[in-house]
């Protein structure tokens, strides 16, 4: 009895130090190279091989296809890529997720501590932030290899009990029930990657001729496509809540591995001779590692191969299981982009981030165009669509704000995007305070239509042409900010002179008028407060476009095109 716990506390110890470096180097290396990674991703609009070539890319520095899928799976719920193109991206991260077993197959147990201990001398004592988090790359590197040889020594008394290799048997010659298994563990443990490794582990035990693998390579594959079954379950419980597309792309990645285990299920043992003729040759305990590892990359190229041209009925097979509706839902709090669950992925969350500012900046151009059409045609619709308008960009400002705060507080942001974020909140106050100023002027010429002040049609005109003139400089701000294109940022700012120039012009225009009896006095106050709102309008135009020159560079987090308005791409 003392025997099987301590068994199975080694076993799900060492797993537990498996998955924590598994995901501590995953998290470390979306640190160093997220950023990079979304230009990577950005190959996708090519063609779908571009897609596979991009999806296997992210995931093998990621180290982690659910990353990948996840991240897929946000950007199509945001309308940021195409279904086609997302299938494409999931096709590849199953190629790079072989990258973990063909590292896995290395026998480097004799440095496993030399790898925690340089990466924690380099994570401990580096003052730049990047050779930090390379450190930790290492640390985590060296523990995931601890969680494997943890595994593998608990798991050699087993080899030789023959009430577990009878069970073991019973696995190898049953091909169905070895995908039972693989599907239960992936599923319970939520890591094909720790699932591989286990199997790769406890196939590397001899069996009673101490020569042979405990299981075999043709009793190890059933395993394996169970494996990649029980993976498909993390794309099915991020899609939970999405869009349509999002789940029709969670559904192709159940597809894929399914179909693949279905075809190879049929011919287990020709291809465990194939892998064991393409692999290294000796001892199969000393080689069957690597030969597991092989048969995962060879199941998800050939998948590849045969999927990539049929990425066009993928996305009817998938339209079919999930057809549109005819009822549309709506989506109440204005937010198009913003996804809780790429929170764990800052780069990918800071690019929806940054789409949603433009959508909110959008908004409040809209306002501006109303409220300068409010000054020249007095309207209570006009009023009712301002208000609704205020109230729509108000719930984007706090959803952004809130989401962001949610994305300091996960710790997960780099030193350089921690930058750029409090950049752009800053430029977020100064949309927020150009939707307020805009309502403080619908609410004075509210005030005149309700109390029958009555301005002159001069001082009428001059106020919409200021208010146009404010469209206009908050339109450039936005767009420079959006594009990264400071060449006319400057012009904005000496457009800030003009603004001040026809504030003096207007207040001493009103004050003539007020002399000549066509306005009245008592109005200059209110007046005066309109020319105020408007000059606080043309600073906030002003402060964007500093920004802009300064340190925020929305460029640094919208590296994807909007790839869903591409759709004429041929797939």
């Amino acid at each position: 009895m003392k025997e099987t716990m301590q068994i199975i506390f080694g076993l799900v110890g060492g797993l537990a130090i498996f998955i924590f470096g598994m995901n501590m180097m995953s998290e470390c290396l979306q640190k160093v190279a997220g950023d990079k990674m979304k230009k990577i991703l950005g190959l996708l609009t090519k063609n779908p091989l571009m897609g596979a070539i991009a999806g296997a890319l992210v995931t093998a520095v990621l180290q982690s296809s659910s990353a990948t899928t996840v991240m897929a799976i946000g950007f199509v719920s945001a309308g940021l890529m195409g279904l086609p193109q997302a299938i494409s991206i999931i096709i590849g991260a199953n190629i790079g997720t072989t990258i973990t077993a063909q590292i896995i197959a290395f026998k480097i147990s004799d440095y496993i501590y030399l790898f925690i201990f340089l990466g924690f001398i380099a994570a401990f004592v580096a003052k730049n932030e990047k050779i930090k988090y390379i450190g930790q790359t290492v640390f985590a590197f060296g523990l995931l290899f601890l969680g494997i040889e943890t595994m593998g020594d608990v798991m050699k008394p087993l080899a030789a009990s023959p009430i577990f290799t009878t069970m073991i048997g019973k696995v190898a010659d049953i091909p169905i029930l070895g995908v039972a298994v693989g599907t239960l563990m992936t599923v319970v443990v939520q890591s094909s990657s720790a699932t591989i490794a286990v199997l790769q582990n406890f196939a590397s035990q001899a069996g009673p001729d101490e020569v042979n693998s405990i299981i075999g390579l043709a009793g190890a594959i059933p395993i394996l496509l169970g494996d990649n079954i029980g993976t498909t379950i993390t794309a099915l419980l991020a899609c939970i809540g999405q869009s349509k597309d999002a789940k029709r792309t969670a559904v192709a990645h159940c597809i894929f591995n399914i179909s693949g285990s279905l075809l190879f299920i049929w011919f287990v043992k020709p291809y465990a001779s194939l892998i064991q003729w393409i692999s290294p040759k000796g001892p199969e305990v000393e080689v069957i590692s690597r030969q597991i590892a092989n048969a995962h990359t060879g199941f998800n190229l050939t998948m590849t191969i045969i999927w990539i041209p049929l990425v066009w009925l993928m996305v009817k097979i998938v339209m079919k299981i999930i057809p549109e509706s005819n009822k549309k839902m709506v989506d109440t709090s204005g937010v198009l982009y913003l996804d809780n669950k790429l929170l764990a992925q800052p780069a990918a969350a800071l690019n929806l981030v940054a789409k949603e500012i433009i959508h909110c900046s959008e908004v409040v151009r809209e306002m501006l165009q109303n409220t300068a059409k409010l000054a020249k045609k007095e309207d209570k619709e006009l009023l009712k669509t301002i208000t609704k308008q205020a109230e729509e960009e108000q719930k984007l400002n706090v959803r952004i704000t809130e989401y962001l705060a949610e994305l300091f507080a996960g710790g997960g942001l780099t030193e350089e995007q921690a930058t750029q974020t409090a950049g752009i909140m800053y430029v977020l106050s100064d949309i927020d305070r150009m939707a307020s100023l805009c309502v403080d002027v619908m609410h004075s010429i509210q005030d005149k239509m309700e109390k029958k002040y009555k301005y002159s049609k001069e001082a009428m005109k001059e106020l919409e042409k200021s208010l146009s003139l404010m469209e206009g400089m908050f339109s450039e701000a936005i767009t420079i900010m959006s594009t990264g294109n400071t060449e006319n940022a400057k012009k904005i700012i000496k457009k800030k002179d003009t603004v001040l120039d026809l504030d003096i012009k207007m207040r001493k225009a009103h004050m003539e008028r007020v002399a000549k009896g066509k306005c009245a006095g008592d109005l200059t106050a209110p007046f005066n407060g309109i020319l105020h709102s408007i000059d606080r309008m043309g600073n906030s135009c002003v402060n964007i476009a500093d920004a802009a020159l300064g340190c925020v560079d929305f460029k640094y987090f919208i590296s994807l095109d909007d790839v869903a308005a591409t759709e004429e791409v041929s797939y």
